[in-house]
C-alpha cells in the first residue's frame, strides 16, 4: 500500500470525525418543538420475534425541527419496555432527553 493511500485514508477519518463533532455541538433550541404529529402505527414486520412500536418524534437539525417517524424494534431482551425520550425546558433552551429500554 501506498503512503497517498493512508494519507487519502486517515483525511477521510479526520472529515468524518469532524462532521460528527460539528453535530454534536449543535446548540440545543429556544423555541418548543411543535406538538406530536398523529401516526398510524402500521402493522408490525412479519418477521419473528418480538417487536415493540418507537412512535416518531421532533428532533433539531441546528435550525429547524424535522420530524423523525416511528418505527417497530427488536427489545433488547425479553420484557423489555421503552420509555419515550421527551423535551424538556432547560436554562431557556430545549434539551432532548432520549428515550431507553428497562427491565
Amino acid at each position: 500500500m501506498s503512503a497517498k493511500f493512508f494519507r487519502l485514508g486517515a483525511a477521510g477519518i479526520a472529515l468524518l470525525v469532524g462532521v460528527a463533532a460539528a453535530e454534536a455541538q449543535v446548540p440545543p433550541p429556544m423555541m418548543a418543538p411543535p406538538p406530536l404529529r398523529a401516526e398510524p402505527m402500521p402493522p408490525p414486520p412479519a418477521a419473528p420475534g418480538a417487536w415493540v412500536w418507537r412512535p416518531g418524534r421532533w428532533q433539531w437539525n441546528g435550525h429547524a425541527y424535522v420530524w423523525v417517524r416511528g418505527r417497530y424494534v427488536h427489545p433488547p431482551r425479553p420484557r423489555a419496555v421503552w420509555v419515550e425520550g421527551h423535551w424538556v425546558p432547560r436554562h431557556g433552551r430545549w434539551v432532548w432527553v432520549p428515550g431507553h429500554w428497562r427491565g
